[in-house]
């Protein structure tokens, strides 16, 4: 969660510049609520977690968009709703659209390690791998693909057939993840010790 003393407009407004920390930091303060949102209106945990990608790609891509005048958590609400929305027209047609064409989403740079790449660094390979294995599978292969594999984005938006946008979040959402299963893994041996 968000420190309460950090001010969202400032956050919104590092993230137009595309700064990593501000996406990290708006990310994990919104991430539940709008995953509730998903799963009240899903009733389905994965979908729910599919269209929150979604919904934070889609935001962070159109971030310069934004206006001041809502709050930040109604609009993320409203592009879910309307990702939501898309999904549903999209389960009850059969059309199929060939060769629909990407846009390339905001660019995350991974010059400076966040905290999540740092604890992750400082785990051995064994220990790790049985870290790993407490994600959910689709968090197991984007953390593979990337750190193992060495893929780039584009790389694994190919292999998994898709858009780059939803590979970055769910790669900060996989590191967010595992960061906390090492720490919470970390105390308990501390207890224990």
């Amino acid at each position: 969660m968000v420190n309460k003393n950090i001010d969202i407009t400032e956050l919104i407004e590092k993230a137009r510049k595309k700064d990593q920390k501000a996406f990290n930091t708006l990310l994990n303060t919104y991430w539940s609520d709008v995953f509730r949102f998903q799963l009240s209106k899903t009733e389905n945990e994965d979908e729910a977690e599919d269209i929150t990608i979604k919904t934070f790609s889609k935001a962070f891509d159109k971030i310069h968009l934004y206006n001041e005048r809502y709050n930040f958590k109604t609009w993320l609400i409203s592009i879910s709703k309307n990702i939501f929305l898309d999904h549903l027209r999209k389960q009850r047609t059969t059309t199929i659209s060939i060769n629909k064409k990407e846009s390339e989403a905001y660019k995350i740079f991974d010059e400076t390690p966040s905290a999540e790449d740092q604890l992750i660094n400082e785990q051995n390979l064994a220990q790790l791998l049985n870290y790993l294995k407490q994600l959910k599978p689709h968090y197991q292969e984007i953390i593979n693909l990337r750190y193992f594999r060495e893929m780039s984005y584009r790389e694994m938006a190919d292999k998994l057939n898709e858009p780059m946008s939803n590979i970055k979040v769910k790669l900060l959402r996989a590191k967010k993840l595992l960061a906390e299963i090492i720490e919470k893994s970390s105390k308990n041996d501390f207890k224990n010790k």
